[in-house]
């Protein structure tokens, strides 16, 4: 079921523009949400506002912004300073720039949406717009205001419509180096690295989102269910499996590979398909 566009405006693009949606592109509304209740009567809690000084509950036509600028010094800013400060055009994604779609790091990357035309009107510009940036493989930077504030807008194809997904300012991302510090660079042989490339071989695959399963997200509604049945919960003690051991970095490769190959023998094999039985002519084979 279609839902409603978290906002409309025009795509731009020099003197080409045509009307588009944005819908959000992930959600967490399937996920397990609790409320905070009262263990006593099991009412749900409400919070409140408290004045850290007076320790009274402050009413909603009291509440404001301040921002800190000495200790327990505040300077106010109030809804007609925020106004000032709002960008004229909140109805365009204005595109600044075409960049090489690998040169969009994924650092950068915030949240995705989709983008589509809305009406006749605009989709030959929009289809335009994407199957070109789709021929040259390459993402548009554009700007865009949501919730009163501009963001930089990353725009690629994405089957029939445009993936836009906000991107962070670099203030907003760490280097690695000043969060992690000094990496040591360890001494490793070759046969470590072909044995760990053998590994990799043996577990490759296609990505698949459909088969990413949620299993906190499941045991968390099983155990709702169960308690909400008066059911006792019995947390899992650790097996021995669970256990992490410490072994030598060769060994644990080694391993590594024999548990691969015992696992891909425990798959079953392939059923045959069912031949026809000689002497029956196929219509079909004649067809094809």
């Amino acid at each position: 079921m279609p839902i409603r566009p978290y906002w409309k405006g025009t795509l731009k693009l020099s003197l080409v523009s045509c009307p588009v949606a944005l819908f959000p592109a992930t959600t967490s509304a399937e996920k397990t949400h609790f409320h905070q209740i009262n263990r006593k009567t099991k009412h749900r809690l409400r919070q409140q506002m408290v004045d850290e000084v007076t320790g009274r509950a402050v009413e909603k036509e009291n509440k404001g912004r301040g921002y800190e600028v000495g200790k327990g010094r505040y300077v106010e800013i109030d809804e007609d300073d925020l106004d000032a400060l709002k960008i004229e055009s909140t109805k365009t994604i204005d595109i600044d720039s075409f960049v090489p779609a690998g040169q969009v790091e994924d650092l950068y990357r915030d949240r995705p949406y989709y983008l589509a035309p809305q009406g006749k009107v605009g989709a030959d510009a929009f289809a335009v717009i994407r199957d070109a940036m789709k021929d040259k493989d390459r993402v548009a930077l554009a700007r865009i205001v949501l919730t009163n504030r501009e963001h930089v807008m990353a725009i690629e194809p994405y089957g029939d419509v445009l993936m836009g997904t906000t991107l962070r300012y670099p203030y907003e991302v760490r280097d690695a180096a000043e969060v992690i510090g000094k990496i040591t660079k360890p001494r490793i042989t070759k046969d470590m690295v072909k044995i760990a490339e053998h590994i990799l071989k043996s577990k490759e695959a296609s990505f698949d989102p459909s088969k990413f399963k949620d299993r906190y997200e499941n045991a968390l509604r099983s155990l709702v269910k169960r308690k909400a049945a008066g059911k006792t919960i019995v947390a899992k003690e650790e097996t021995a499996e669970n256990r992490s051991n410490v072994l030598d970095l060769m060994e644990a490769l080694r391993q590594s590979v024999g548990h691969n190959v015992q696992k891909a023998g425990r798959k079953k094999p392939a059923q045959p398909t069912n031949r026809r039985k000689p002497g029956r002519k196929s219509t079909r084979r004649k067809a094809a």
